[in-house]
């Protein structure tokens, strides 16, 4: 099974590209494709820009997308939303195929230093993700990352990592079905 994996940041300390890498290790067996946002860097979406073309980035972007069988990506929240280098690849990608996620199943996550953990991005996302052709299969939102996960040994809070574990778990089962 081929999977795309990507935290929806383009910070190079990313706290959701870590939680990513978390998670990842739970597909020890599964061909991976973790990418990083940077490499998808593009003008901001304007529509004075998309009639001059649309970026090949945008292109990639999707393709990624098309080659895979399940999606886990982990949203950062800027300002109650998602981040502006998400956004925009988002905008972008959604002028070309507005199917955008191309119904492949999603492990959609969230976490931030604070005590809502995404929440508001997620919420956003768990809204909009199935109206651009996600599968929302299952959430999870991490919050107070820096009390709650360990660059080492990943989430050291064991409720936390229980929740995430049961979860996984669900995802893959619901993978299969």
């Amino acid at each position: 099974m081929k999977v795309l994996a990507f935290a929806g940041s383009s910070s190079s300390t990313s706290i959701n590209r870590e939680l990513v890498k978390f998670v990842l290790k739970s597909f020890p067996d599964e061909d991976i494709n973790l990418i990083d946002l940077n490499d998808y860097t593009m003008p901001i979406f304007s529509v004075d820009l998309e009639k001059k073309g649309f970026p090949e980035e945008a292109h990639q972007f999707l393709k990624r997308i098309e080659e895979c069988d399940i999606i886990i990506c982990s949203l950062a929240e800027h300002n109650r939303s998602y981040s502006a280098a998400f956004k925009n690849i988002f905008d972008w990608s959604s002028r070309i195929n507005v199917k955008v996620f191309q119904n492949k199943p999603m492990l959609l996550m969230s976490t931030s230093p604070g005590g809502y953990g995404g929440g508001n991005v997620m919420n956003t996302a768990k809204t909009f993700f199935p109206q651009f052709a996600a599968e929302v299969k299952d959430t999870f939102s991490l919050p107070k990352f820096y009390e709650n996960f360990d660059l080492e040994n990943g989430i050291i809070n064991p409720d936390m990592l229980k929740e995430l574990n049961e979860k996984i778990e669900n995802f893959k089962n619901q993978i299969k079905a």
